[in-house]
């Protein structure tokens, strides 16, 4: 575990000791479908609840997904193909038994989201309406507004937290560390609520757990489908208190966000799969399908492969995008199923009925992060993750389109189970010295973004990304003041940090890992890589090899 050439990383944010606290039974930070569904979950145990998230309720990733849910509700399909495309997608590395309980109990938790108020789409006798997207073999993916799933998850699930006064919900607040006793148990959370108080404010929730469902870290790319918030906060967070992190080099680029040369809101607009699995196809500048050849299921390839061939194709004609034909689906089809997408086109002035669509790969999901184990627990003890935060090991190198909304339903329902069960109770928390702490400067977050797109994007290679670790490194320095937005430029700058020094140590491509001199996947690097912070602020790394028994 050399950590001789690692990035230098604050192990703990300067900021000023707490001056208010509260109590509650678990904490969930984070608003999204992990968060809010293990908030119900836990009520359903008798919990008390604090649900801490840093917008309003509705603002993170989960309204954003268009495409679905993947789950097995056809009795002509099986766990045991939805398994396979699954491990398929993950190139090797998929954890089995996090595959297995995810695709198992995936339908059960799907329709406890539809009795808790979820509707999706149905046909006119009432059967759910399944689609298909890359790299699924059959139909199994349910969907609500034609391509509004997300929305609709996000109203049902915020509508039934809205009901229980016993589940507290903070908004605006920016959970900054970790709470733990004398024994290294989790025992709640600092946090800053935001415009009150204070520009530096702290005060603290203490609890029985914590469960992080903060969402992932795109926003450390300059061209991303992810949200504002989506810096990596609780990766960051969950690192700084002793927590490991696995798989974080996977980070998946979905092939079709829409192209503009200026991101409105941060984030470049999604164009579901969903759009390919009824029969859209990519275009090159000459008119040519170019996914036919390259892969058997030609635009319904897993992300990785469809990111990769349109980066080679842009990288070849010069040209910043590609194009999306879905003119032959007609009106009826565009404006019905997907009314979303062609909102969003006809905003931008593309009408998809009767103009091809540019788009490019983005920074779209984190298939790695916080490991846990089955129940979501992670080597803290009484913290858990749940969502994109956790790295579970049901993605392995690529996630599986829509699978992402399952994994954390069925997450959510263990999290909750295990802290039913086990009935966690730590000592009081002892509080650090905050001013140990340290910070990077707000104004460093433009340059993350550049290095990070420049040489730990969809293509990667050892000098590529030994620059980025070297322009990272150069942005440490100063003495910036505790505010929100040095915070939270310094969990950006620490997930930076992570992705590419994890992607530096995997000599080989694999999913959504593309190393340009390391063109194969290899044999050796059948397993998974995982980081944690030592106490001199380096990171420390370990590959663990894969059991013979789960090798695919």
């Amino acid at each position: 575990m050399n950590t001789d050439r690692t990035p230098l990383i604050p192990t703990r944010l300067l900021g000023s000791s707490p001056s208010w606290t509260e109590d509650t039974d678990v904490v969930v930070v984070g608003s999204g479908v992990a968060g809010l569904t293990c908030a119900l979950n836990l009520r359903e145990s008798g919990f008390h609840v604090t649900v801490v998230t840093k917008v309003e309720i509705d603002d993170g990733s989960t309204r954003w997904a268009q495409g679905g849910v993947a789950a097995v509700l056809d009795p002509s399909d099986s766990p045991e193909s939805h398994a396979r495309d699954t491990s398929v997608a993950g190139v090797g590395i998929c954890d089995p038994d996090a595959v297995r309980v995810t695709v198992s109990e995936g339908p059960e938790e799907l329709r406890r989201l539809m009795a808790a108020g979820a509707c999706f789409d149905r046909d006119p006798d009432g059967a759910l309406q399944l689609t298909r997207e890359g790299g699924h073999s059959a139909r199994r993916i349910v969907h609500a507004g034609g391509d509004a799933t997300g929305a609709e998850v996000q109203r049902a699930l915020h509508t039934a937290v809205l009901r229980d006064p016993w589940i507290r919900v903070i908004e605006h607040a920016m959970v900054l560390e970790l709470l733990k006793d004398s024994d290294g148990r989790s025992a709640g959370v600092t946090l800053h609520v935001l415009g009150e108080g204070v520009e530096h404010g702290v005060g603290s929730v203490k609890s029985r757990a914590v469960v992080l469902a903060t969402g992932g870290l795109g926003q450390i790319y300059q061209n991303t489908t992810n949200p504002t918030v989506s810096i990596g906060d609780g990766v960051a967070l969950a690192l700084r208190a002793g927590a490991e992190v696995g798989d974080i080099e996977f980070v998946q680029f979905h092939p079709t966000a829409f192209y503009l040369p200026e991101l409105p809101e941060g984030r470049a607009p999604l164009i579901t799969e969903a759009l390919r699995g009824e029969g859209a196809f990519l275009l090159d500048h000459d008119g040519e399908r170019f996914m036919v050849g390259r892969h058997e299921l030609a635009e319904l390839a897993p992300r990785d492969v469809v990111a990769k061939a349109s980066t080679a194709v842009m990288r070849e004609s010069g040209e910043p995008h590609v194009w999306l034909d879905a003119r032959h689906l007609g009106a009826d089809m565009l404006e019905n199923r997907f009314p979303t997408i062609t909102a969003i086109c006809r905003e931008h002035g593309i009408d998809p009925v009767s103009d091809l669509i540019p788009v490019a790969p983005a920074a779209h999901y984190s298939s790695g992060g916080v490991a846990c184990d089955l129940n979501g627990s992670t080597t803290v003890s009484g913290l858990y993750v749940a969502g994109e935060v956790a790295r579970t090991g049901l993605h392995g190198a690529n996630r599986l389109a829509s699978n992402s909304l399952l994994e954390g339903l069925v997450f959510s329902r263990r999290i909750a189970d295990h802290i039913a069960k086990t009935q966690p109770s730590p000592g009081d928390p002892v509080l650090e010295d905050e001013s140990s702490g340290s910070l990077l400067p707000d104004d460093i977050v433009p340059a993350v973004k550049e290095a990070m797109t420049a040489g730990s994007g969809v293509l990667r290679s050892a000098d590529s990304l030994a620059e980025t670790l070297r322009g990272l490194d150069r942005l440490r320095g100063g003495s910036p003041r505790p505010r929100p937005a040095t915070w939270e430029a310094t969990n950006l700058y620490t997930s930076a940090c992570l992705v590419a020094f994890a992607a530096s140590l995997r000599l080989e491509t694999r999913g959504s890992h593309w190393r340009e001199d390391r063109p194969e996947s290899s044999d050796v690097w059948l397993g998974n890589t995982y980081l944690r912070l030592t106490a001199n602020g380096r990171l420390a790394h370990e590959f663990r090899e894969l059991k013979e028994t789960d090798r695919r």
